[in-house]
């Protein structure tokens, strides 16, 4: 049976997805166990005591038992870190309530689509109406996120119409291709509040209730430019920088704090992704940078809540070393904001 390739092509994580058997501790113990019942047959026969190549086949085998325990004993790590070495929260879907800011075009739009199949009631929070026409259990609110006033009406609304959120997702997001010189401070104001703010404004009013209950999930979508910025990209990657420290702060109160560690938190850190914010880059790329498609980082987005568990997503996975640029060397981090900005600059051309 062949493989599923994901919906971007034949990508290197597809290339790379078979390989993560060897990083699995069954299988060297497999493969050892075959090459020491080899060696023993071998020398039955020949009557001679060892083979150096049977020695060297079995000492791979115990490097390859060796390191999988590794890679399997820091992902074991990193979960039970990231959720607080508490059980898996069980999802329901006929009792969770959705909240999702920017639900009606893009990213949230799939998401939205998805949940709501599933029979999970969602409630989106958009400037504009969605794209698409709503099934029974999807409700649309139209809101201004980026007033506080706005949040706190509507969210008495959704208390007293639906009850108390148990999921948000702060999704919406807005951005610019303008130099920080040539930026008017009401369009810097209007992305920080868009990007940032709203998700204070929003957590604000929801998350008592799932502090009460020690039950919800706050999901941060974020980019790939919280730990990379380009020129013409400033206020975006700003913003995007302040989400992944307004999770790991919120998920450090909700454990030190608030005492509620099953309120999880996931942050997506998504690259270049098919949405109408950036619609005017990928319909015309020239550059041929790769792009996601929205169903793939919603996927992820869904799976995640699903799980009952917190994380922290990069998408594609390749790009998890770049999470750690700012503990590069000075010149390579500036050669990847260097190549990156180049690209962007012919997008832009």
């Amino acid at each position: 049976m062949l493989l599923k390739l994901p919906r971007e092509g034949l990508t290197l994580e597809a290339l790379a997805s078979p390989l993560k058997i060897l990083f699995q501790p069954l299988f060297a113990c497999g493969l050892f166990l075959i090459s020491s019942w080899q060696s023993e047959k071998s020398n039955w026969w020949s009557g001679s005591i060892h083979f150096a190549n049977d020695h060297g086949s079995q000492k791979w085998c115990a490097v390859l038992l060796g390191a999988g325990i590794i890679y399997q004993t820091n992902k074991w790590l990193s979960r039970r870190y990231l959720n607080a070495f508490t059980e898996n929260s069980r999802w329901n879907s006929t009792k969770e309530l959705v909240v999702i800011t920017g639900g009606s075009s893009g990213i949230g739009a799939v998401v939205t689509s998805r949940l709501a199949n599933d029979g999970t009631k969602v409630i989106i929070l958009d400037i504009q109406p969605p794209l698409e026409e709503t099934v029974k259990n999807v409700f649309f609110y139209q809101t201004d996120i980026s007033s506080a006033a706005s949040v706190e009406t509507v969210a008495e609304d959704i208390r007293r119409e639906h009850g108390n959120p148990t999921v948000l997702i702060n999704n919406a997001g807005t951005g610019n291709s303008m130099l920080i010189a040539d930026q008017p401070t009401a369009e810097t104001e209007r992305i920080f509040q868009i990007n940032i703010l709203s998700h204070f404004h929003l957590v604000r009013e929801f998350l008592p209730a799932m502090v009460k209950q020690n039950h919800g999930h706050i999901v941060t979508v974020a980019s790939m430019a919280s730990f990379v910025t380009q020129g013409k990209n400033v206020s975006y990657a700003c913003t995007k920088a302040a989400a992944l420290a307004f999770h790991e702060g919120l998920a450090q109160e909700l454990k030190h704090r608030y005492n509620a560690p099953k309120v999880r938190t996931t942050i997506v850190h998504p690259t270049l992704t098919r949405t109408p914010l950036v619609d005017h880059i990928t319909r015309n790329n020239k550059s041929k940078n790769f792009c996601l498609e929205p169903e793939t980082v919603s996927d992820a987005i869904v799976d995640q809540l699903y799980s009952g568990e917190g994380a922290q997503l990069i998408l594609p996975g390749r790009f998890t070393l770049i999470s750690g640029i700012r503990g590069f060397p000075s010149w390579f981090q500036e050669m990847i904001r260097d190549a990156l900005t180049s690209s962007r600059k012919s997008k832009d051309s």
